[in-house]
């Protein structure tokens, strides 16, 4: 089974969208770290439902319970437990359809792979309510990273092919949490909420690209060759459902650059060793170099479209179609952004305490 993921910071997620509860268990957290319901609460209700155009009318709350690894308010060094009770459940139109896979989702590759014997409900465990525990998990990373200044971000840059206009940092950081699309570009973002709306009219759906931004990452971190960092953020990033590519600094940009082009020069600032660029995204030979860790992924449109679908009923063994009624986004890329912001400081965390950044106790 693959439901953990990191070798020295180690999360275990479980749960299914619509069974009892969501959670995650976070095993290898330095003993020390301050730590309260309210820090992993203000990350996940980034993600909750409700704050933009052709959102779910699932209401969800998704408030986190602690339920391990903290005593007086501060880290054990026991696993953590974590989770989130599911509370406004519809499974009517799941059991209407059990027999018909949708098309788009795992329906048809999790009734070969688990003998039909998988939760159908609302995509069970290939949801993309799942990010909720990683979001939890997230939280607690990104408050270690904290401590040796490293700083994790990620925020829209494109939905139904509108792109943002570029940002510096401190734009980003400013415009993120103001914009229910998680854009940093306003008026990039008026024209995404309109597109979404038209889409929601035409019973479609639509995805876009979001980036992730590490700051600080020191030079070194990645074990090559098989847990280089870059194949490892790549690994996280791709468990979050709905995430069908993933690219770093110029990505596929690069194959389309010459070697005069994408070469990122070395030169000197402030006494240390920089690149004028960053094509590389701040990754080399699976190593970081010191610069900003960029990465872009490509999230699909919601395969959950009212719209009728040709699919087969697997139990009669003939075509059909399907209308995929229930509450689903328009589109899901806002609410991913917390979980791509999660998967990366996760990711960064477990390297961090491999190289030994970060103490197993902190006073």
């Amino acid at each position: 089974m693959g439901n953990s993921l990191g070798k020295i910071f180690t999360i275990t997620c479980f749960g299914e969208s619509h069974g009892t509860c969501l959670g995650i268990l976070v095993d290898g957290c330095p003993a020390g770290l301050p730590l309260s319901q309210t820090d992993i609460q203000a990350e996940l209700d980034k993600r909750r439902a409700g704050q933009t155009t052709g959102s779910t009318t699932r209401g969800e709350k998704d408030e986190v319970e602690i339920i391990s690894g903290v005593y007086n308010g501060f880290t054990t060094g026991a696993p953590i437990g974590m989770l989130t009770w599911n509370k406004d459940v519809d499974s009517g139109n799941y059991k209407k359809n059990k027999s018909a896979p949708r098309p788009g989702h795992a329906d048809y590759t999790a009734f070969v792979k688990y003998g039909g014997f998988n939760d159908l409900r609302g995509g069970g465990r290939f949801s993309g309510r799942i990010t909720v525990a990683l979001v939890m998990a997230g939280a607690i990373a990104r408050k270690l990273l904290g401590l040796s200044g490293i700083e994790v971000l990620a925020h829209t840059v494109e939905i139904g092919g509108i792109k943002a206009t570029p940002k510096e940092i401190a734009e980003i950081k400013r415009n993120v949490d103001r914009s229910p699309l998680r854009c940093a570009d306003p008026k990039a973002a008026a024209e995404m909420a309109q597109l979404i709306e038209k889409a929601e009219k035409e019973q479609d759906s639509i995805g876009g690209i979001i980036e992730g931004i590490a700051l600080n990452v020191p030079a070194g971190l990645g074990e090559p060759v098989f847990d280089n960092l870059d194949g490892e953020l790549a690994k996280a990033l791709l468990a979050i459902p709905a995430v069908k590519a993933v690219e770093f600094g110029a990505g596929f940009n690069a194959a389309r650059m010459r070697g005069s082009e994408n070469n990122d020069l070395f030169t000197l600032k402030d006494g240390k060793i920089v690149t004028t660029t960053n094509n590389a995204g701040g990754v080399l030979g699976g190593i970081s170099n010191g610069m900003p860790v960029v990465v872009r992924v490509a999230v699909k449109p919601t395969a959950s479209i009212p719209r009728s679908q040709e699919t087969v009923d697997a139990a009669k063994m003939e075509k059909t179609t399907i209308s995929v009624m229930g509450r689903h986004d328009v589109c899901i890329v806002p609410r991913a952004v917390p979980a791509v912001a999660a998967m990366m400081a996760v990711t960064l965390c477990d390297f961090a305490l491999r190289a030994g950044l970060i103490p197993r106790v902190i006073k």
